[in-house]
């Protein structure tokens, strides 16, 4: 299980879960789902709900990753395999990415 922090504008929104291959869990942080002014990280995962589960990478999350040339190099360099894209997002989406939302791989005790 791997888990990532989710951060709109610099303030923890919620974490992203992979639980494994087929499963995907994005949860928003209670202080954050609470709080009327802040916005959804995404319009596909409104803050209408808590907790939203998929099989896949949430498409939002997903396009935060480089395609082609970009992503190919980076896979190469971080010595990621090129289908593991939440390995990527974690290791790619923590600092320039467009848009507001960046994430930060969860550090476990």
């Amino acid at each position: 299980m791997r888990v990532l922090e989710v951060y709109c504008n610099g303030v923890l929104a919620g974490t992203l879960t992979e639980e494994n291959r087929k499963r995907f869990v994005f949860r928003y942080d209670n202080s954050y789902y609470h709080e009327p002014d802040k916005a959804a990280v995404s319009l596909t995962l409104p803050k209408i709900q808590q907790e939203y589960h998929s099989e896949y990478l949430f498409p939002f999350f997903f396009n935060l990753l480089s395609e082609g040339a970009n992503k190919q190099l980076q896979c190469k360099t971080l010595k990621i395999d090129e289908k593991d894209h939440f390995g990527l997002l974690m290791a790619t989406a923590q600092y320039d990415t467009i848009g507001a939302v960046t994430v930060k791989p969860l550090k476990m005790p």
